[in-house]
């Protein structure tokens, strides 16, 4: 725990924005799943290296990896990022405002499933995914995410270790750990991609999709 003090405090420092997150999930009665301040700082250089100027995410919640995607775009940029729940939306629209960001960002509300097939139909592309949704459809949005890509696109996934009840964990047969051992595989395996998986936060998954 030193070691992650230390990181936060020399190169992941929160602004008062994203101080503020965690106490108004509180006060609202919403879920504390946001990603860790290191993760948000490696989603922000990850977009930022990729030159990405059109990032969709997957999972609102408060808007806290929101504000890091979007602070990684250029000013002409455009970050969609799709929640199902209202609640959350308004919450995390509140935020993206504070953070002087709702030029750069777009907060779809529906179901990530439908709302990525409109996308498809619409004939949208991005050069970044950020997937931190529901966990047993993330073998479904991976997909959906490669058939989105434009070239060299990135896609980042969140709890793909699952720390609280490790995938490592063989003799567990809880559903979830199936699914992302299944998803992990994928990264690990799928010709269209060439993946890593961090051990930061909960397991962080990056794979960039290979150019045609």
């Amino acid at each position: 725990m030193r070691d992650l003090t230390y990181i936060r405090e020399l190169f992941a420092k929160e602004d008062e924005v994203l101080k503020s997150i965690p106490n108004g999930l509180a006060e609202r009665g919403m879920p504390q799943i946001s990603i860790p301040p290191e993760v948000g700082r490696t989603l922000y250089l990850l977009a930022k290296i990729s030159g990405a100027t059109r990032i969709l995410e997957l999972g609102t919640l408060g808007g806290y990896s929101t504000i890091y995607l979007a602070r990684a775009l250029p000013s002409t940029g455009k970050c969609f990022t799709i929640e199902l729940n209202a609640d959350h939306a308004r919450f995390a629209k509140e935020n993206i405002s504070r953070a002087n960001l709702n030029e750069q960002v777009t907060v779809i509300v529906g179901d990530a499933s439908e709302q990525l097939e409109i996308l498809a139909q619409s004939g949208e592309r991005f050069d970044f995914f950020f997937i931190d949704a529901d966990k047993p459809n993330l073998d479904h949005y991976l997909e959906k995410a490669i058939s989105l890509a434009a070239p060299n696109a990135v896609i980042a996934m969140d709890n793909l270790l699952y720390f609280g009840d490790s995938v490592l964990d063989e003799t567990n047969d809880n559903p979830i750990l199936a699914k992302l051992r299944q998803v992990n595989q994928t990264l690990a395996q799928d010709p269209r991609i060439e993946s890593m998986l961090l051990p930061i936060g909960d397991g962080l998954g990056i794979a960039k999709v290979k150019s045609a």
